[in-house]
């Protein structure tokens, strides 16, 4: 039926998971867990968020258009396989 096509999304999610967890510990996200222990209880409010630059915008839209159309594929196929009684 559709379980290769769950196991294959469940695979890549997972892969995409553990290459971003080996990015992060690699940048050092993971190195000052005293400060972000107490992060919650600070009061003080942070400086304002800095404005996005031009590169910074043109980033956002070519990650949303990526995930729009990864999702676009995916209903695709998945109509598909639908109309033609494929699994």
């Amino acid at each position: 039926m559709y379980y290769p096509y769950f196991i294959a999304y469940m695979a890549a999610g997972f892969i995409i998971s553990i290459v971003v967890f080996f990015w992060a510990l690699n940048k050092g996200q993971f190195n000052d867990q005293q400060r972000a222990r107490f992060l919650p209880l600070n009061a003080t409010s942070e400086k304002a968020p800095a404005k996005l630059s031009r590169i910074d915008r043109i980033q956002t839209i070519i990650l949303v258009a990526m995930a729009c159309s990864g999702l676009a594929a995916s209903v695709i196929a998945v109509t598909w396989m639908v109309l033609h009684g494929i699994g």
